[in-house]
């Protein structure tokens, strides 16, 4: 019978992780073909919007989720997530505009975003907290493998087929893991006690969906102090008040706000937006630095930043299975925290003589930390809350992770412009380069770090010189390479100090024992597990 029940668990597992092998490629094989989509359909000015769009769709649904399928059920929804991502990344293919394409954009994200919800909470639908740590470790594996191939397949279908088959070269991977769930996994009764938080889920996606556009146009497309950006903070401040007040009064609320009186939870949410920000303003702006200060090409950058992705992968595996073996977690979030924040240290060490080899060593510091920390937080949570609010639980670890990636972005983007011109204004007094910088419109343009990384229009504005101005071009380049690399790594410093608060945050993280089995069934349809006490939840 164990058996039996196990190689339906096994069965279960792959047919979820298909579907988040499916959503996951489908994000990254975006990543080296949007240049050529946007160049096709003319849409530079609304480049930031493919992104912008798919993460405050996937964000806004995750959470949402999260809370609806602890009442109707986690097959339903990662169902109905596949669905609607297979539609929108065929839309996308169809796109002859870029406002479809942001659109249906959109579409994919609502989809994303009820995969990757349901997906983790499955894990802790079918294993104990005991047995959750390996498995989560594989489904994190998941993401490495789409970070490694989904960018070399999209830049080989960019250059040597139509753009469109982007879009849909994966779909019929999505069909296989839609049908393995709706014949594997089993349904779950749905609770009809429970009813839905209409004004909670309204008032926390006016939450969100401002705060993430100010943090991504703030320092950006607009000033951080300009009128639009204070808008949509107030706005979102405003609805967070709403959202409090009402979560209050509702019999089932979206977001329990009795969640934060379990230090566990919160302490673990506000370490995983501060692993966000280092994660995501790694993945962001090295690739700044290795194109930017060392001059080195897109493709080769790729290459370098690929060990980051295998350590994390490999320690997210190996973590997990140690701490299924060992019942032990706050170790690993601690060292996993103390290696990561010295990488990023070491990072802010960098400068535009350094080797490549310095940098990937410093970059498989980050990564392996973050493989150690990323499945601690949320096996935390899971394991210090009832399992009749797993899934709101486990959404929202995900959550704090993508504010966290998003406000990292922002300040990172924000220090290093700053930063930028800060050294540029020193470098003038210093340099009689500066006065022809700002004589020539031509070598203006050079201190924006975009058009510093494209070697092509480096070349191009090379060519279109005389030998003498070309000498000053390579002089000037040079110049504000070196002060691009001081604002990079000034930025990398700062964040290894938020990191830096991680772990310290980390040594007071209470640590309780792992149960070996869930307080319910282990899954629905499965044999009830027998049952224990709640371990810790006030």
């Amino acid at each position: 019978m164990e058996n039996l029940v196990l190689r339906k668990k096994l069965i279960i597992m792959l047919s979820v992780m298909s579907a988040m092998l499916f959503a996951s490629l489908n994000q990254t094989i975006v990543v080296t073909a949007l240049p050529t989509i946007i160049s096709d359909l003319n849409g530079i000015n609304y480049y930031s919007w493919v992104f912008t769009m798919f993460m405050l769709a996937s964000s806004v649904t995750s959470i949402l989720v999260g809370k609806l399928s602890d009442i109707y059920g986690r097959k339903i929804f990662i169902l109905i997530g596949i669905s609607v991502f297979t539609i929108g990344s065929f839309l996308c293919g169809l796109s002859d505009s870029m406002i479809k394409l942001i659109l249906f954009r959109g579409i994919q994200g609502f989809g994303a975003g009820m995969i990757m919800s349901t997906a983790f909470t499955i894990v802790g639908d079918l294993f104990s907290p005991r047995e959750r740590g390996k498995w989560q470790g594989f489904m994190s594996s998941v993401f490495g493998i789409s970070s490694m191939c989904g960018p070399t397949i999209g830049g080989w279908i960019a250059d040597n087929a139509d753009w469109h088959w982007v879009f849909w070269v994966f779909l019929p991977l999505g069909i296989v893991a839609f049908l393995m769930i709706l014949f594997i996994y089993p349904s779950q009764a749905v609770k009809t006690k429970e009813s839905i938080d209409y004004y909670g889920s309204l008032f926390i996606s006016l939450t969100i969906v401002p705060l993430l556009l100010a943090l991504t146009w703030g320092g950006r497309n607009y000033g951080w102090i300009s009128s639009i950006i204070i808008f949509l903070f107030v706005c979102s401040a405003c609805a967070f008040l709403f959202f409090i007040y009402s979560e209050k009064r509702a019999s089932s609320p979206v977001l329990p706000l009795s969640l934060f009186k379990n230090d566990i939870y919160s302490l673990s949410n506000f370490i995983a937006f501060l692993l966000g920000m280092g994660m995501f303003g790694t993945i962001m702006y090295m690739p700044y630095f290795i194109q930017g200060v060392i001059g080195t090409s897109a493709t080769k950058s790729g290459l370098i930043m690929m060990p980051m992705i295998l350590s994390m992968v490999f320690a997210n595996v190996i973590c997990g299975q140690l701490m299924s073996k060992t019942g032990k977690y706050k170790i690993f979030v601690i060292i996993g925290l103390l290696i990561m924040g010295s990488g990023m240290l070491l990072l802010s060490f960098l400068n535009i003589y350094s080797t490549t080899l310095r940098i990937v060593v410093n970059i498989i510091m980050i990564g392996f930390g973050l493989g150690l920390s990323t499945p601690v937080v949320l096996l935390s949570v899971q394991n210090a809350v009832p399992q009749r609010i797993l899934g709101v639980a486990t959404s929202s670890v995900q959550l704090f992770r993508q504010l966290g990636g998003t406000v990292g972005v922002a300040v990172m983007g924000t220090i290093m412009n700053l930063k930028l011109q800060f050294e540029l204004t020193g470098l003038s007094k210093e340099s009689d380069l500066y006065s022809v910088i700002e004589q020539n419109s031509t070598f203006k343009k050079l201190q924006d770090p975009e058009i510093l990384m494209n070697h092509k229009e480096i070349e191009n504005i090379k060519e279109s010189l005389t030998p003498e101005m070309q000498e000053t071009l390579i002089q000037i380049s040079d110049m504000i390479r070196e002060a691009l690399g001081h604002s990079l790594t000034f930025a990398f410093l700062l964040t290894s100090i938020f990191l830096s608060i991680g772990f310290v945050l980390s040594f007071f993280l209470k640590e309780i024992p792992f149960r070996r089995s869930n307080r319910t069934n282990v899954a629905p349809g499965l044999p009830p597990e027998k049952k224990e006490p709640s371990t810790y939840y006030k």
